[in-house]
């Protein structure tokens, strides 16, 4: 049973975290400049416009593994 509940804190932790990063993340620089990176695709024309935040996913994307990876050394 207690490793159910050390799990239920690290999700309330991480639910914690999101939450304050919602609330809060206009008023940090970083933050409010994600989708406007340099590595950002933009194309506007008349009737089209496409967008694909190229940079933005792979900042995300290394962020979310070296959580997972210290999650995965945490608890093992």
């Amino acid at each position: 049973m207690e490793p159910l509940g050390k799990t239920f804190l690290w999700i309330g932790a991480f639910f914690l975290i999101i939450g304050a990063i919602i609330i809060f993340g206009s008023k940090l620089p970083f933050i409010s400049s994600l989708g406007n990176l340099p590595g950002d695709f933009k194309i506007e024309r008349e009737n089209f416009r496409f967008y694909f935040p190229f940079a933005t996913s792979i900042l995300i994307s290394i962020g979310l593994s070296l959580l997972l990876y210290l999650w995965n050394r945490l608890i093992h």
